[in-house]
């Protein structure tokens, strides 16, 4: 299939955008300046056609049109990804969904990314703080080979990134401490100590982040799948 160039992808989007969608991103506190209003299912759909295309993403990115960017997240290569293009992208992050869409389906999956991690905990931008936490969740969800080192690196600058006065930041910072917490059960215990820690501070948003995080750690659910990833762990050869 031939590719498509950066007129096709706005005039496909166009003819797919609805006023319904528009306003049901405004109740998400999706805002942005230019939105056709195209849900991600629909994206989801262009970008199997599509596939990767790296340069198509830079150009997708530089329209400034929402679904535009979100679809730039989804074809971009992270083999391509440079420090210049993932702050520059960073910069320009307009809500919590642009932010969390590179991080979630690009960023974490560049060389870079925890390089990023600690550029970004802190930026005087709140979106890219925000980005540092989504890409530390991102990270723990998807890298399967990371080790629990490369997690603990981090704990410091969530426990710090607690005291963000920024609600976005805060709930990212939860989202990594609870992915983190999922990922063995050495990193469940140092998620669950740092969260009681947190529970007790003397701010509130650093409270909210430690029981936001611990009621999700000591589900029965979560504890289990803990469990079972340790049994999995020690059945596996020893490394030489």
């Amino acid at each position: 299939m031939a590719a498509m160039t950066t007129a096709e992808v706005l005039a496909w989007l166009e003819r797919r955008g609805t006023r319904a969608n528009r306003d049901g991103m405004a109740r998400y506190g999706i805002v942005a300046r230019k939105v056709f209003g195209v849900p991600m299912r629909t994206l989801l759909i262009l970008r199997k056609r599509i596939g990767i295309d790296h340069d198509l993403a830079l150009a997708l990115w530089k329209t400034g049109w929402y679904e535009a960017r979100l679809l730039a997240a989804l074809i971009g290569d992270p083999a391509r990804l440079t420090r210049r293009q993932m702050n520059a992208w960073a910069a320009t992050f307009e809500n919590w969904a642009d932010c969390d869409t590179a991080c979630f389906h690009l960023f974490d999956r560049s060389p870079l990314a925890g390089e990023m991690v600690l550029a970004w905990a802190p930026s005087s931008k709140m979106l890219v703080r925000r980005a540092a936490f989504a890409l530390i969740a991102s990270i723990a969800l998807h890298d399967k080979a990371a080790s629990d080192r490369q997690f603990r690196r981090y704990l410091p600058v969530i426990a710090k990134g607690a005291h963000d006065e920024a609600d976005l930041v805060r709930k990212g910072v939860s989202w990594a401490l609870r992915a983190i917490g999922s990922r063995s059960a050495d990193l469940h215990a140092a998620a669950i100590a740092l969260a009681r820690r947190l529970a007790e501070a003397a701010d509130a948003g650093s409270r909210w982040v430690g029981k936001d995080v611990l009621r999700d750690l000591e589900r029965p659910l979560v504890r289990a799948r803990v469990a079972r990833k340790q049994a999995a762990a020690r059945k596996r050869p020893a490394a030489r």
